[in-house]
């Protein structure tokens, strides 16, 4: 079966470990933008699969973005089936899924989007030209996969995550810890709690700084960057800013730290829709707590601390309680490890995505 990927995600150098997966049950050409704003993307050598490059136009916009000299690449390679990785109401998907419907190849698309939205021109009219082209639908979640039968797409759909975590990468690692312990200069008795995403209000970080000023023994790093962030430093001094962490050094960040927390809060159209740096993180044996906005507790099931959005005195109680027991931790951290492996390795990713291309591709040879 060859397959043809297409999806601004992949430009994140470890995301692509999920095309290196698929690559050794299908044959995978993956197609990014070759830039992202103002940023070029991470590149390294594919390993089990293909990768092409391509111009853009609107890099960066999420939902305006296409793909320049598709159509070159889509007949030099024939696909069996395209795997649109982008929501159905983007341009992208439009553009794909239009290639796709005129040299009557089978297309799927994928959707994040677990909040329903009345789509103004002219996107409800791309998403509904989508719904009608493609084969079938991978939906990142049971909400997700909801909220497109509500917006009228009745074919196939696979409730199954976008990107999964490399166990081999993100793991438990007491060297990482015993170094960044010591770059970070954090006390024996102290545990190193940390948050990593967009610095964005929604995310609740604030809310996290004030939940650790409350806990003792416990130093707090935030790795990533926003809009959010000049406001955090000036109000949390002790606290470490990583800034923008490249995508090959993340599990040495998180391996590192005693506890991970995701204090997302949900807003008018938006509440969360996986938390994937709570998989990693559990991958790497790390106790996690997170709000239950959106997806994060189903996520997280048995495997770490689910409070209330928004409750600073739960969350640092929560905190404390870790603070307090070391066994605590270590059962929390095994259970994480265990739980990322059994349902978000990329390997079981992959599987479950290849079973879906097959059995599009069987429908399709009975219609």
């Amino acid at each position: 079966m060859k397959v043809l990927y297409v999806s601004k995600a992949m430009v994140v150098e470890a995301y692509r470990d999920k095309l290196e997966a698929l690559g050794g049950l299908v044959d995978v050409t993956a197609v990014v933008p070759d830039r992202w704003g103002s940023e070029r993307p991470e590149f390294s050598m594919p390993r089990g699969y293909a990768l092409d490059v391509l111009p853009v136009r609107f890099a960066g916009q999420n939902h305006l973005h296409v793909y320049r000299k598709l159509d070159v690449l889509f007949d030099r390679f024939r696909p069996d089936l395209v795997h649109i990785d982008e929501e159905p109401y983007s341009a992208a998907a439009f553009q794909l899924a239009s290639l796709s419907k005129r040299r009557n190849v089978p297309a799927i698309f994928f959707a994040w989007q677990n909040l329903p939205k009345r789509l103004p021109p002219p996107f409800n009219g791309m998403r509904s030209f989508v719904f009608h082209a493609v084969s079938g639908a991978i939906a990142g979640s049971e909400n997700a996969a909801q909220v497109l039968t509500r917006a009228g797409y009745d074919g196939p759909v696979s409730i199954i995550p976008q990107v999964g975590v490399d166990a081999s990468r993100f793991m438990p690692s007491a060297e990482a810890r015993e170094r960044m312990r010591a770059r970070l200069g954090v006390r024996d008795e102290d545990l190193l709690v940390g948050y990593g995403g967009r610095l964005v209000r929604e995310k609740g970080v604030y809310l996290l700084a004030d939940a650790v000023a409350q806990v003792s023994n416990v130093r707090l790093v935030i790795l990533g960057d926003g809009p959010e962030r000049t406001r955090l430093e000036r109000t949390t001094p002790s606290a470490h800013f990583a800034g923008r962490v490249p995508s090959v050094l993340m599990p040495a960040w998180l391996a590192a730290l005693d506890v991970l927390v995701l204090p997302s809060l949900s807003k008018r159209g938006w509440r969360e829709q996986f938390g994937r740096i709570l998989v990693e993180a559990m991958s790497c044996g790390v106790p996690v707590i997170g709000s239950d906005s959106g997806e994060i507790p189903k996520v997280i099931g048995d495997a770490g601390v689910v409070v209330p959005e928004g409750d600073v005195a739960a969350m640092a109680a929560a905190l404390g309680r870790l603070v307090a027991s070391g066994a605590l931790r270590r059962e929390l951290g095994t259970r994480a490890r265990a739980r990322a492996s059994a349902c978000y390795s990329q390997e079981r990713i992959a599987r479950d995505t290849v079973q879906f291309y097959r059995s599009i591709l069987a429908r399709e040879a009975r219609a």
